[in-house]
C-alpha cells in the first residue's frame, strides 16, 4: 500500500459517526429553565439515547450558541462545559449567526478527522424566545448585519429576505401561494414531532390571510423565536463501539461530507443577483463533491432546510441543485418535497414549526436526519428506507452557508 493509499484509508477510518443524540422540546419560553438547565436536559437525553451512563470517556467539548445577550451570560461555553461535568477536557465555542450549530458540527468533523480527538460532544442552546421582546430580538439579530451600513438606517433581516423574494418573484414568477405551501406543510409536519414548538393545521388560505410583516412575507411565513438545546456525540467508529452499547445495535450513521460557502454581508453588494444564495450553491458543491453525489434529487432521501422564511425553502431547493433555478416554487407546490414526495424536506417541522433556538438549530437538523436514517422517527414522518440525508443551514442572508451530509452504512 502506498503512503497516499494509507493516508486515505486512515481518513476513512476516522470518518465521524453519530453515537447518540438528545434535545429538549423547543418552546416559545421555558420559564422553568436557564440555558444550563436546557443543556443538561438535552445531554441527559443523549446519554439515554447512546446507552451511556456518563460522559467520562468523552475527550472534547464543542459549544454552539450565538448571543451572549440572549443567554444573558458571557463565557457561557465554560459554564456549560462545567455544568455537563466535562472538566478538565478541552472545549471551544463556535459562533456564526444562524449557521452556528452547523458550523459547530463541521468543526467537530474536522477535529475527529485530524486526530485531535476520537470523540467530541457538540452541544448548543439559545434562549431567544419570549424572555426578550420581539422588538429587542429584532434589534439583537440586526446586530448580526453590517452595523455601520445597515442597522443604523433600519435594516432588518425580515426586510432583506423580503427584498430577495420580491426579486425572485419578479424574475421567475414565483407566487405567494407557493411559499405559503411551505408554511402550511412544515407546520403540519411539526404535528408529527413531539419536540416541536408549534405544530399547526393550516391551509394555504390561512397563511395568505395572516397579517403582512414585510411584503411579500406575512406573519405565518416567518419562523419562530425559541428556547431550547440540542446535542450530538460524534466519534470514530472504534470509539463508538467501545463506549456506546446502543451504537452496537443500531445501523451506523456516518457524517460523510461538509461544505461551507460565504457571500457579501450587505445584500446591496449582490445586486442584481439577489434572487438566490451564492454561498449555499458553493457549500452544496463542496459537500456533493466530498460525498460523490452527482444527482442530488435522486441521491438524497431526506433533507432539513433552513426555512427562516417560507420562501427561503424555495430558494434552497434551487441552490442545492434539487431543481433548476426558477422551478422551486412550482416543484414545492406540486408536492415534490412533501412527505411521500421524491425528496421529503423539513420532516421535523423546520424552523417554521419545530422552532429555532439559534445555537441549537443546526444540531437539531442533524438529529432529525439521524433519526430518519436510523428509522426511528415518528412513523407519520418517517421516510421509508432513508439512506442519505442532508442539512442546510445559514447565517444572515446566507452570508455563511453550511451543508452537511450523513449516510447510513449497513
Amino acid at each position: 500500500m502506498s503512503r497516499r493509499d494509507a493516508g486515505a484509508d486512515t481518513a476513512v477510518n476516522r470518518l465521524p459517526v453519530i453515537v447518540g443524540v438528545g434535545m429538549t422540546k423547543f418552546a416559545a419560553e421555558r420559564l422553568d429553565a436557564s440555558a444550563r438547565d436546557l443543556m443538561a436536559e438535552a445531554v441527559l437525553a443523549l446519554l439515554a439515547d447512546a446507552g451511556m451512563s456518563d460522559l467520562k470517556a468523552v475527550q472534547h467539548g464543542l459549544c454552539s450558541y450565538e448571543s451572549d445577550h440572549f443567554n444573558k451570560q458571557m463565557t457561557l461555553a465554560a459554564i456549560l462545559h462545567d455544568t455537563l461535568g466535562l472538566i478538565p477536557t478541552p472545549t471551544v465555542r463556535v459562533e456564526g449567526g444562524g449557521a452556528t450549530g452547523a458550523l459547530a458540527l463541521r468543526t467537530a468533523w474536522a477535529y475527529v478527522q485530524s486526530g485531535l480527538c476520537d470523540s467530541i460532544l457538540v452541544y448548543g442552546c439559545e434562549t431567544n424566545g419570549r424572555g426578550v421582546s420581539s422588538q429587542t430580538a429584532n434589534q439583537l439579530f440586526a446586530l448580526s448585519a453590517d452595523f455601520d451600513w445597515e442597522m443604523m438606517i433600519g435594516g432588518t433581516y425580515t426586510g432583506f429576505y423580503a427584498a430577495m423574494m420580491r426579486a425572485h418573484m419578479h424574475r421567475y414568477g414565483t407566487t405567494p401561494d407557493q411559499f405559503a405551501h411551505v408554511a402550511a406543510r412544515n407546520r403540519r409536519n411539526a404535528g408529527f414531532n413531539p419536540l416541536a414548538q408549534k405544530p399547526m393545521d393550516l391551509t394555504i388560505d390561512d397563511v395568505l390571510a395572516s397579517r403582512m410583516v414585510a411584503d411579500p412575507y406575512r406573519l405565518l411565513d416567518c419562523s419562530l423565536l425559541s428556547d431550547g438545546a440540542a446535542a450530538v456525540l460524534l466519534a470514530t467508529e472504534d470509539w463508538a463501539r467501545a463506549h456506546s452499547p446502543r451504537f452496537r445495535t443500531r445501523p451506523t450513521v456516518a457524517y460523510v461530507a461538509t461544505g461551507c460557502g460565504t457571500d457579501t454581508m450587505r445584500l446591496g453588494d449582490r445586486y442584481p443577483e439577489m434572487t438566490n444564495f451564492r454561498a449555499k450553491q458553493a457549500a452544496a458543491e463542496q459537500s456533493y463533491r466530498m460525498a460523490g453525489i452527482r444527482t442530488p434529487l435522486e441521491e438524497i432521501d431526506v433533507a432539513e432546510l433552513y426555512d427562516s422564511y417560507s420562501g427561503v425553502e424555495i430558494q434552497a431547493v434551487e441552490d442545492l441543485g434539487f431543481v433548476p433555478h426558477g422551478q422551486g416554487g412550482a416543484a414545492i407546490a406540486g408536492g415534490l418535497f412533501d412527505l411521500g414526495g421524491a425528496l421529503p424536506v423539513n420532516t421535523s417541522g423546520g424552523l417554521l414549526g419545530r422552532g429555532a433556538p439559534v445555537g441549537a438549530t443546526g444540531i437539531a437538523q442533524a438529529i432529525e436526519i439521524a433519526l430518519q436514517l436510523w428509522g426511528e422517527a415518528d412513523s407519520r414522518r418517517q421516510v421509508p428506507n432513508a439512506r442519505r440525508g442532508l442539512t442546510d443551514t445559514h447565517a444572515g442572508i446566507a452570508t455563511i452557508s453550511v451543508v452537511n451530509i450523513f449516510e447510513r452504512r449497513d
